[in-house]
């Protein structure tokens, strides 16, 4: 096993993730979970039926069987939580149950078709049904602890000056050995701490209380759930407590999307990506061939940005500028005019076409169709960087960003000649993250339409 040591140079050298995720285990048990559940409803149903009637028509498990799954999806039913607690998980599933049955009796009764229904089979097959889910949950919940431990999440403790804290089953890292630090005015740094946290469902810090205030605000920066050991609440902000054997935390931040939320948002992307790059494909084509017409240069301009987590990704553009004036850092904004672009460069800038590439981001996961713009590291309002403007500008980076956002369908782009330039998309940015909708996501896809021409698009 490495050293913590070379762990940390190899997360730096090579970008690699401290923990494996674990979610889309998760999303298989969950999957296994719900297919057990239709298959012992079917089952038991059958069973019954056959046994009482000799017949095999199951018309009560296929009305049931909707109504169950419709009313466990809007409960814990399906949860990390009832993937260790086989009591809690068939709480949950025979109370979805119970509800189900009890509203399936309501709209039978007024729709005057409980003649059609065996009250023997209706009963002994909800009965054993109920039965059979709980057996089912107590023996999954103890292969997945047999095969995972105790916990199903991955959890890390950070020590970084704070209280002793034992909390079994937990990675752990040293904040001085491994060189991670909440630094908000060194993007390398939150780079490197975003690479720790990476995959993480749970990360608690245990720190000296000058540094409190700058751990929570690194933690929120990052999107996961994140807690301070604290003794004293002072200006942390928390949002909740937690409570383990022999110690407390703040929980200082969670991440801004749930799963179900994050699996629509992705499956969104990916369906406007191929959908946007099935259409404009030949608009591509005819762009990458412009280009290299008119100098022999890359068609394409990568430059490294900040993502979601505060992780630096590459972002793909149309080249734009000339091969002597490339800007890798950002931080001279384009101007109207700006000498530094070509001929080709100045109309698919004001047409935005020079953006289109991104969507090779979004199918690629790095980026999503709406979030918030990223930005280069040099970037500055005024004469100050970003994030010198406002100490909430980390916090744009707990969701990945988009090709568009909402500060973009309002007018908010192009240079940032003052700091209300920033000041403007940052609240705006701020707004979307805490109001996501999918619904809000297509609006601002229509939007975006009308303003891929914009006076500020030089």
């Amino acid at each position: 096993m490495n050293e913590p040591m070379d762990l940390s140079r190899k997360i730096s050298e090579l970008g690699q993730p401290f923990a494996p995720s674990l979610e889309r285990r998760r999303v298989r048990l969950y999957a296994l979970m719900f297919a057990l559940d239709a298959a012992l409803m079917l089952g038991a149903y059958g069973l019954v039926e056959y046994l009482y009637l000799s017949r095999l028509r199951m018309l009560e498990a296929q009305l049931l069987l909707p109504l169950y799954f419709t009313i466990a999806l809007y409960e814990p039913t399906y949860s990390i939580r009832s993937l260790q607690d086989w009591r809690f998980a068939a709480r949950q599933a025979i109370k979805a149950l119970i509800l189900s049955a009890t509203l399936l009796v309501f709209i039978t009764f007024y729709a005057k078709t409980t003649a059609e229904f065996s009250r023997v089979v209706f009963n002994g097959g909800l009965f054993l049904t109920g039965f059979l889910v709980i057996v089912s949950r107590k023996l999954l919940v103890e292969e997945v602890r047999r095969r995972w431990g105790r916990s199903v999440t991955n959890r890390l403790l950070i020590a970084a000056g704070g209280p002793e804290i034992d909390w079994p089953e937990t990675m752990r890292v040293d904040a001085m050995e491994h060189g991670i630090l909440p630094d908000a005015n060194d993007p390398q740094s939150l780079d490197r701490l975003g690479r720790y946290l990476l995959n993480m469902d749970r990360v608690v810090v245990s720190c000296a209380f000058k540094d409190r205030n700058e751990w929570s605000k690194a933690l929120r920066a990052a999107g996961v759930r994140g807690e301070v050991v604290t003794d004293r609440l002072d200006e942390l902000a928390p949002i909740g407590l937690a409570v383990e054997d022999g110690w407390r935390s703040l929980i200082v931040s969670t991440g801004p999307l749930a799963l179900r939320q994050r699996a629509l948002k992705r499956v969104f992307d990916i369906v406007v990506a191929v959908g946007a790059l099935a259409i404009m494909s030949p608009l591509m084509l005819l762009t990458a061939l412009a280009i290299k017409l008119e100098d022999g240069g890359p068609v394409f301009f990568v430059q490294r940005r900040l993502g979601r987590g505060n992780r630096f990704f590459d972002m793909i553009k149309f080249r734009s500028m000339r091969l002597d004036c490339s800007d890798e850092s950002g931080a001279r904004s384009t101007a109207r005019g700006d000498e530094r672009t070509t001929r080709v460069g100045r109309f698919i800038r004001r047409t935005s076409i020079d953006e289109l590439p991104q969507l090779f981001n979004v199918l690629a996961g790095t980026m999503s169709v709406v979030g918030p713009r990223p930005h280069a590291i040099g970037s500055q309002a005024g004469e100050k960087l970003f994030w010198e403007v406002d100490d909430k500008y980390w916090n744009r980076h707990s969701l990945k960003p988009g090709v568009t956002g909402l500060a973009q369908v309002r007018g908010h782009r192009g240079a940032t000649e003052e700091e209300k330039h920033l000041t403007d998309r940052l609240g705006a940015d701020l707004e979307y993250i805490a109001n996501w909708s999918l619904s809000g996501d297509a609006m601002i896809v229509l939007k975006t339409i009308g303003v891929v021409i914009h006076p500020r698009a030089y």
